[in-house]
């Protein structure tokens, strides 16, 4: 699965990694090298952060569904209960 990033993320992206280099590296990169590279780690690296997420998210989610019979439990046969507690 390719990941896609909306072109205005790609800009603001591949400005970061030009700044990197300017700030951290002994040579800056230029923007279409930038490109690349950011083309580079969507594929590599991006799938591994995406399951990553998704793997989270499916643990978040598995907790919560855990929760809803304690949520939204409703106690059966309870009519008699309460109508003797009123007396």
């Amino acid at each position: 699965m390719a990941i896609d990033i909306p072109k205005e993320q790609r800009q603001r992206a591949v400005l970061s990694i030009e700044r990197y280099f300017r700030e951290h590296m002994d040579e800056p990169i230029g923007n279409v090298a930038a490109g690349g590279l950011l083309g580079f780690f969507l594929e590599e690296i991006g799938p591994l952060v995406y399951n990553r997420a998704v793997a989270d998210v499916q643990e978040r989610l598995q907790a919560r569904v855990m929760e809803v019979d304690v949520e939204i439990h409703e106690v059966e046969f309870s009519y008699w209960t309460k109508k003797d507690r009123k007396r």
